[in-house]
């Protein structure tokens, strides 16, 4: 059997932080300028490779996936910090659809993405790894891009690194 060398630098992060980085956030919804939530830590910060902020919409926040699983995976949330579906407005409701659609075609044409799961997990018990703020998971799919690493090893194949990806999403929406 051939050995491959897997390349996947971001993960060392998680995999090397302690438990309270792991640790689940507060359920509580933060007053403005608290910096429990990355997703508000990141909607008031300027879209950048640093913050992996991709897209800043009118209501809308478009970030790359710290922890993909599997290039291309985007969370769409809304700029203000809401824990359920009811305390959205009608226009925050509509940019996320909107912003889901865009991202969808744009990583079509950028990763050439053949398929995808979208999704929201609501709540912690539905497995929600921020609870306090939602946000849609958008994750590319291709013909075939399941393979032995994630059943005999526990490992998933990310082919980009996270600030490639982030240029060239960058440059297709700017180039809009």
């Amino acid at each position: 059997m051939k050995h491959e060398q897997l390349w996947a630098p971001w993960r060392l992060e998680y995999i090397q932080a302690g438990d309270e980085r792991k640790a689940p956030l507060p359920l509580h919804a933060p007053h403005r300028g608290e910096t429990d939530c990355f997703l508000c830590r990141d909607a008031a910060e300027t879209p950048s490779a640093a913050n992996l902020v991709v897209r800043r919409g009118a209501s809308t926040i478009t970030v790359l996936n710290r922890y993909p699983y599997n290039n291309g995976h985007l969370l769409i949330a809304p700029a203000a910090h809401k824990s359920r579906l009811d305390e959205l407005l009608a226009e925050e409701h509509l940019e996320v659809a909107q912003t889901m659609g865009r991202m969808v075609v744009v990583l079509e044409q950028v990763i050439r993405a053949e398929g995808f799961n979208i999704g929201l997990n609501l709540g912690r018990i539905a497995g929600a790894g921020l609870p306090g703020h939602l946000h849609w998971h958008v994750v590319p799919r291709w013909n075939g891009d399941t393979n032995f690493m994630p059943v005999t090893a526990g490992i998933k194949v990310i082919p980009q690194s996270l600030e490639a990806l982030w240029q060239a999403l960058n440059d297709a929406l700017s180039a809009v």
